[in-house]
Parts: C-alpha cells; sequence; structure tokens
C-alpha cells in the first residue's frame, strides 16, 4: 500500500512527540521511549509488525557495530584522564592561553580543530572531559560550555571531507576535494560561530546544577607536566587523521601505510590513547584500575542502550522513505540551492545520520542536476555544500551524536533538546545563507 507524504510525515512527529512526551514528562528512560517510538511511527506508516521488529533490530545492531567499542574506550579514557589529573592541567593550559573569561569559545574552537579529521562522536567523548573542569575553574555555567564544544565538531563533521557524508557526495557528484575543503571550511565557520552563539545566549537562560560525581578530586598530588597530559588525546587524533588524509589519496597500499591505516582506527587509537594515559606513575593500583575499568564499561553501557535505541527509531523512520516523494514536487528549477537542503534536512530529521541524510539526498538530487539549474562545476560544489548545511537540522533524539552529548556533557535531555538541538537549527540556517552568498559570489 503507498503511504501518502502526508502520512509519513504525520507518523515522524507522532514518534518525535512520543519520545519528547514520556522522557520529559513522565521520565521515562529514553531507552524505552525510543523503542515505543519505534512501534508509534511505524503503525502510523502501515509497516507490519514483523517488519518492524526486524529493522528495530537492524538499527540497533548497524549503530553498535560502529559506536560500541569507540564508545567504551573513550568512556574509559575520558575516567583515567580524569584520574591521573590530566583533564585539569589541560583545562589550565586552554584557559592559560585564551584567557579565563572565554571558556566557551576555548572548547568551540578546539572542537573545530579536533573535528576537521575526526568523527563527532569520537571527538566530544575525548574532549569532553574538559568541560567540568573547566566550569569549575572559571565558574562559568557547564551549559554554553558543553554544548560550544559539539557545534565546533558538528560543523566540519557535516561540511568538510574527509568526514563521509561530504566525501561521498562529492565523489557522486565529481567535486574536486580540494576546492569542496576549502569552500566548506568557509562555510563551517559561521555555522559553528552560529552554534557558538546561541550556546552562550542559552547558557544564561537555562540553568542546571552539576552531579556530584562532576567533583570528584584526582587522585595524583602533582600534575603531570602538559606534553604527558595531552598525549592521551593528542596522539589518537592524529593518528586518526593521518588515517582519514591518507584515506582520500589513492595510492598503492604499502606496508607501512597499511600499519599507519590500521592504527588511525578510530578503535585502536582510542585503545592506544588509553595505555598512554597509564603514563603518569605513582597513582595506579590493582583495585584502582580495577575500579575505574569496571566504572567505565558500566556507564558505556548506559550510553550504548540508548545510542541503539537511537539507531533503532532511525532505522523505522528512514524506511519510510520521506525522500521519494520529494522526485514528484513540480516546479524543482525554481528552488536550486533549496531542495537540496529542504530534502537532507527531512531527511535528517528523520533518520538521524548526517551521513546518511547526505548520502540518500544526493542519489535522489544528482539527476535533477541539470533541473535545478545546478549542473555545473559550481552548482555541483554548492549543492553539496547546501546538502551538508541540511544535514545539520535537526539534531535530536534519532541521532547518536545528541546522546553522546546528553551523556558525556552531564546535562539532562530537557536541557540539550533547548541548547545544541536548536543551536543546530541555527548553524544550518547560518550555513545556508553562507551558500547562498557563496552562490552569488561565483555565479
Amino acid at each position: 500500500m503507498v503511504v501518502s507524504f502526508f502520512q509519513v510525515m504525520m507518523s515522524m512527529l507522532a514518534g518525535i512527540t512520543v519520545i519528547l512526551f514520556l522522557t520529559v514528562k513522565y521520565r521515562v528512560p529514553a531507552f524505552f521511549a525510543l523503542l515505543i517510538a519505534c512501534f508509534v511511527t511505524a503503525a502510523g506508516s502501515q509497516i507490519a509488525p514483523a517488519d518492524t521488529i526486524n529493522l528495530v533490530k537492524d538499527g540497533f545492531a548497524g549503530i553498535m557495530r560502529s559506536l560500541s567499542l569507540i564508545i567504551v574506550l573513550g568512556t574509559t579514557l575520558g575516567l583515567l584522564l580524569e584520574h591521573n589529573g590530566s583533564t585539569r592541567v589541560m583545562a589550565d593550559f586552554i584557559l592559560k592561553k585564551t584567557g579565563p573569561g572565554r571558556p566557551a569559545w576555548a572548547m568551540s574552537l578546539a572542537g573545530f580543530i579536533v573535528g576537521l579529521p575526526i568523527f563527532c562522536d569520537s571527538g566530544y567523548i575525548v574532549l569532553s572531559g574538559l568541560n567540568r573542569q573547566l566550569s569549575k575553574r572559571t565558574g562559568v555555567s557547564v551549559i554554553p560550555i558543553a554544548v560550544s564544544l559539539a557545534p565546533g565538531l558538528y560543523s566540519v563533521h557535516c561540511l568538510v571531507p574527509p568526514h563521509p557524508g561530504a566525501a561521498a557526495a562529492a565523489a557522486s557528484f565529481g567535486v574536486d576535494f580540494g576546492k569542496l575543503i576549502l569552500f566548506g571550511i568557509m562555510v563551517a565557520i559561521p555555522a559553528m560561530l552560529a552554534g557558538h552563539a546561541w550556546a552562550l545566549y542559552a547558557g544564561k537562560k537555562f540553568q542546571q546544577v552539576l552531579p556530584e560525581e562532576a567533583g570528584r578530586e584526582t587522585a595524583v598530588q602533582e600534575a603531570p607536566p602538559v606534553v604527558i597530559a595531552c598525549l592521551p588525546v593528542l596522539i589518537p587524533i592524529l593518528l586518526i587523521a593521518g588515517r582519514s588524509f591518507l584515506s582520500i589519496e589513492q595510492r598503492p597500499a604499502g606496508k607501512g601505510l597499511n600499519i599507519l591505516l590500521s592504527l588511525g582506527d578510530p578503535v585502536i587509537a582510542l585503545g592506544i590513547g588509553v595505555l598512554l594515559a597509564f603514563i603518569p606513575r605513582g597513582i595506579w593500583t590493582k583495585n584502582t584500575v580495577r575500579a575505574l575499568l569496571e566504572e567505565a564499561v558500566e556507564k558505556a553501557g548506559s550510553i550504548l542502550v540508548i545510542i541503539g535505541a537511537g539507531g533503532a527509531f532511525g532505522a523505522v523512520l528512514a524506511a519510510t522513505k520521506p525522500g521519494d516523494h520529494f522526485s514528484e514536487i513540480e516546479g524543482l528549477k525554481h528552488l536550486g540551492i533549496l531542495f537540496p537542503f529542504l530534502l537532507t534536512m527531512i531527511l535528517k530529521t528523520a533518520q538521524g545520520s548526517s551521513t546518511v541524510a547526505i548520502i540518500t539526498a544526493a542519489s535522489i538530487v544528482l539527476p535533477l542536476l541539470a533541473t535545478l539549474g545546478l549542473d555545473t562545476t559550481t552548482g555541483r560544489m554548492l549543492c553539496v555544500l547546501s546538502m551538508g548545511a541540511g544535514s545539520m537540522m535537526v539534531s535530536h533524539a534519532n541521532d547518536a551524536y545528541f546522546w553522546v552529548i546528553v551523556k558525556f556533557s552531564g546535562l539532562d535531555m530537557k536541557t540539550v533538546l533547548k541548547v545544541y538541538s536548536v543551536a543546530t537549527c541555527w548553524m544550518g540556517l547560518t550555513a545556508l545563507l553562507v551558500v547562498y552568498i557563496l552562490s552569488i559570489m561565483l555565479s
């Protein structure tokens, strides 16, 4: 049976409403709220119960395959760095360089730089330990600090190769990677600033008391040197960055290159970071290490079940195929770069993954480039950037990155929705405006 576009949209909105209603009003654990939303959305879209169950299983398994080990190792790294005093040392160093009055800006800038080579999920996990330390050092609310880190990572993830969405779309459209990186950064900077500005504004409007866990003291009496403190973070970032940029260049894979590519796998790189966190001596006992590792596994487990449920919800929404209805819209030639933006935005909001949204939108938009008036070298690049802007909004409960922020920032879901999710809207609209200005300048 053919399901109308209106019915698909209503089903999607019903599922999102169920999540918000159950988690915010009745404090139902997010895992169960997401699971219930899967079946509500599927029923509204006339997906059979047996098919819904398979979609839930596939979506849950898919997100576990890509993120489970990264989440566990990243959580472990964060706890070890907090215990050995490294996060405190890094926080002091950042404040010394940027000034004590601008901790949120420091995190935005750090996120943008770190986010160029690595996934936003991994980057947030690695850097999240700094949020609480900077908040404690400066007395600034953790909300603008934690949320400012997110847009810095997110802006480049959506717009700049070697991130997979932009890279895949560029390959499909025949866009030059070097040119896309340059213009992608030009678009990502204003988008990051928009997210940062909203984080500052919302941080003053919303207040949240951190749980007692935030006040945990480090065990080390003498702080490690800055270089030693930064190694467990910098080495994984450099390894992942090297792998990302080496993968772009099409060259014969030798033994040395294969080793570098293997070391740059996020799982291997974070594992190396965990080992480097043990460098400071004199604070590690068998009982201490066992307790920290157990805590890391328990904390990661609670995060993973929520992220897995979010992946399941995204799979159900993706099965409704909202993007297919756009190919039937008349008057596309008048929309230009607005069409790929709107299409990607709806796909992103529906299924959660920015990467999937861009790749799916690219397959739909490619045969429509001539109709849209974008079938030129410049037009194709602007189209990819427009899709990147659309893939920023709206990040909410079906996005794995959203739940990474919730769990690693220490903020509750309601606050993250009001601050981060709204920030993604401002980021997407700002990016679209910059792409539009570029289209005028380059025409």
